[in-house]
């Protein structure tokens, strides 16, 4: 083993601590990612995604990760939302240095939630030494245990099928994934905007996948299927200095259309942007002036008041709806804490969906 591989207590602290000790301040944004981007890959228009070489790392920009949340049911109708997340984060730009050195981290959350439960976990890594990655072709994300693989049947256009497992002291699962149509590009062609200064992401989702699996909870198994919904994006600076986070939504539509919105929260008025995607994949970019979103139900969770009920009105395309969520207290008591969790909307459209809460 090379010097610059050698397992150190210093290379050790270092690389969780700067894991462990995010930065929550909100004059610099969720978890810091409104910190100056200098010497990192700047997000611009115009790039020509590039597939299966876009799933894998883009290991100049600062931040990515590949984000899967499902809405499942069992044979009883009972509903069930699930999340598998993989999280990285450069620690410095420049040249990727060989084993412990690699400035690469890595941070896993895994949650199943249901009406009158949520639980979460999560994990950590060091890059370099292959205890968590990803790789484009056969697809593959990975840390310790916990696993997004693919085969050599997957295509790299619709990126399934794959099978999504995860496991922990109180729960566990495995799902398979199977999508017929191709991912769909956010934004403009993939550059998604975060404000009117600049902020931007590269960002794909796969809102089509179709789940069926086993979670065991309280060591039963339980068979669930349902639809799951995958996001990628990767930036170096995706918020302005004086956005304290953000409010998302993923939304199956009873017809066969999915919906994506988010709020980024800032100070002289807030940012909104979203795509409506049509049944047969066709995506439609929804700028702030369409969209109109209002809290309507906050639930307290230590000092924090979250809202966890919406009102989504886009005239443009006859939506009134209202949100409601699986399980109010869906709160992932993480390093870097959010809440996230399933949820369902009725009015002008009914249908299932995920919300994540950041930066409260």
């Amino acid at each position: 083993m090379s010097a610059r591989a050698t397992l150190t207590r210093r290379h050790l602290i270092g690389g969780l601590g700067l894991l462990a000790l995010p930065r929550l301040a909100r004059a610099q944004g969720f978890a810091g990612l409104s910190d100056s981007a200098d010497g990192f890959t700047p997000v611009t228009p115009g790039k020509a995604f590039s597939f299966p070489a876009d799933h894998a790392p883009h290991d100049d920009f600062r931040i990515e990760w590949w984000y899967v949340t499902a809405n499942l049911s069992d044979a009883g109708g009972r509903a069930y939302g699930l999340q598998w997340t993989l999280f990285r984060s450069a620690a410095r730009p420049g040249p990727q240095a060989e084993g412990f050195d690699n400035q690469q981290l890595w941070m896993a959350h895994a949650a199943v939630t249901r009406a009158d439960s949520h639980r979460s976990t999560e994990k950590f890594a060091r890059g370099g030494i292959g205890q968590a990655g990803v790789e484009g072709k056969p697809f593959q994300a990975w840390i310790d245990d916990w696993q997004l693989r693919g085969t050599g049947a997957t295509d790299d256009q619709t990126l399934a099928p794959l099978d999504m497992t995860a496991s922990t002291a109180d729960f566990s699962y495995a799902l398979h994934l199977e999508a017929g149509r191709p991912v769909v590009l956010q934004g403009i062609g993939g550059y998604s905007r975060k404000s009117e200064r600049g902020q931007a992401s590269y960002y794909y989702s796969q809102p089509f996948y179709r789940a069926r699996g086993r979670i065991i909870f309280d060591d039963t198994p339980v068979e669930v299927t349902g639809m799951a919904w995958l996001d990628r994006e990767w930036s170096s600076q995706p918020l302005a200095s004086d956005q304290s986070g953000w409010d998302w939504f993923a939304l199956h539509f009873a017809g066969g259309e999915k919906l994506m919105l988010y709020r980024m929260r800032q100070g002289n008025g807030d940012y909104t942007s979203g795509t409506w995607i049509t049944a047969d994949g066709a995506a439609r970019q929804l700028g702030p002036d369409g969209i109109a979103m209002r809290p309507t139900e906050t639930v307290a969770i230590g000092e924090r008041k979250l809202p966890v009920g919406w009102r989504v009105e886009i005239a443009a395309l006859g939506i009134a709806i209202d949100t409601a969520p699986l399980n109010p207290k869906a709160w992932m008591g993480t390093r870097v804490p959010y809440w996230e969790g399933p949820i369902s909307f009725r009015g002008s459209h009914s249908g299932v969906g995920y919300l994540e809460l950041t930066g409260y």
